[in-house]
């Protein structure tokens, strides 16, 4: 372990905490700035590696790299001083976001701004797929992939989880035969007993609350608890990929939230610092405020937080000791390229869905797939979308910016009008 103060380390992690807005790519590159280039901590081979070690993962990869990059500096209090530096900011303000909206939401103004900030939702969306397509669409087999993902999630409505597990296995059937790299890694340094210890004490940490609250009765808790916990498992390809999946549950399935309140729920999560997953945070607070109010709101977006980020401490403490010897296995990799062109698929699929509902005042879900009634068009949703484009793509204006010059958009518009 690097011979660095936890002081230092303290300081230097709450820093890219409050500063990793714009998504994971932002994020990340707040963090090579800080850990490569202005400290040297960390070697350019090293954060790269790391980097690919936790796109292996489900979870936030950028949450997962800052932990994996302290636990290298500093070992496990090192780890969970960097990751929850990274989480909590972002965390603390969504709870302040989101108790304002559940309380407010419903008031006439606050819903003519939040028709912008939807609308930018649908451009930011979309500019994700671009840009995971660039990166993993590289042959005929991944944009098979993609198209067979978006194709059984749209018109045939099949399991996320199912189309990831496929893709994964498609992924690791083609790369057989493909030879590990020439130099082979040494043995990792720890016991396997110790690689055992550590999972079992974070899987009882990930159990307990859910354990304590079906022991209590807490069937909503409870449930809560199951579908996030199972969330915090297939998230692979970042938050966008899981969206639809976790829209189409907690609004169609369970009845926690309704369609505007999930696109307002992204919108919110998008201006906040930290991982975008934090709008799981969000959602299970409006679940928990629409079924006992401001008390069980809080308690269910601690729950939410605490099943969505434990697993992702989980992997990475025990499987950071094994990094090299992972990246080393191509069919690992060819298994992650199969997920990753499955998600743009996934994420078409949301694209698709979000700008619907922002386009059209009523969508009537169908046996194949959400159809929209054309009498309810809104011109003026559309104008508002190409603006958002405009100023995001055109105009190259940071998406905090454009999210804020939306919202103030669409009030002005609806005061002049």
């Amino acid at each position: 372990m690097a011979d660095i103060s936890m002081n230092l380390l303290f300081r230097s992690f709450l820093r890219i905490g409050l500063l990793s807005f714009g998504g994971p790519a932002a994020q990340i590159s707040v963090m090579h700035e800080e850990l490569v280039e202005r400290r040297g901590w960390l070697s350019e081979e090293h954060f790269l590696g790391a980097l690919s070690f936790c796109m292996l993962l489900p979870g936030p990869e950028a949450m997962q790299l800052a932990t994996y990059a302290g636990w290298r500096l500093r070992g496990v209090p090192g780890g969970l001083i960097a990751g929850l530096l990274f989480v909590l900011p972002g965390a603390a303000v969504i709870l302040v976001l989101g108790l304002g909206y559940a309380i407010w939401g419903g008031v006439p103004l606050v819903q003519v701004v939040f028709v912008g900030v939807k609308a930018a939702v649908v451009v930011i969306v979309l500019q994700a797929l671009l840009k995971l397509a660039r990166r993993a669409l590289v042959g005929r087999d991944s944009w098979v992939l993609a198209g067979a993902g978006f194709v059984a999630m749209f018109f045939l409505s099949v399991p996320f989880p199912l189309i990831i597990a496929v893709a994964a296995l498609w992924g690791w059937w083609s790369h057989r035969g493909v030879a590990a790299k020439a130099n082979p890694v040494a043995a990792p340094t720890v016991k396997a007993t110790a690689t055992l210890t550590t999972a079992l004490v974070w899987g009882a940490l990930w159990a307990a609350p859910i354990l304590a609250a079906w022991a209590a009765g807490a069937t909503f808790l409870s449930d809560l608890a199951l579908f996030f916990s199972k969330l915090a498992v297939v998230t692979f390809g970042g938050a966008y990929a899981v969206l639809a999946y976790m829209t189409d549950t907690v609004v169609a399935t369970k009845g926690w939230l309704t369609t505007p309140q999930m696109i307002d729920a992204l919108g919110l999560a998008e201006t906040t610092p930290g991982p975008l997953i934090l709008v799981t945070e969000f959602v299970g607070l409006l679940a928990g405020y629409a079924q006992g109010g401001p008390g069980l709101a809080v308690t269910a977006a601690f729950l939410t937080l605490w099943v969505t980020f434990v697993p992702c401490f989980l992997w990475i403490f025990t499987g950071a000791p094994y990094i090299e010897s992972i990246l080393a296995r191509p069919r690992l990799k060819g298994a992650l390229a199969g997920i990753s062109a499955a998600v743009v698929g996934v994420i078409l699929n949301l694209s698709l869905w979000f700008a619907l509902h922002v386009l059209f005042e009523r969508v009537t879900g169908t046996r194949f797939g959400p159809l929209p009634e054309w009498s309810t068009f809104s011109a003026v949703n559309l104008g508002m979308i190409s603006v958002a484009g405009l100023l995001l793509w055109g105009a190259q204006l940071s998406m905090l910016r454009v999210l804020g010059l939306m919202a103030a958009l669409s009030g002005a518009w609806h005061v002049l009008i």
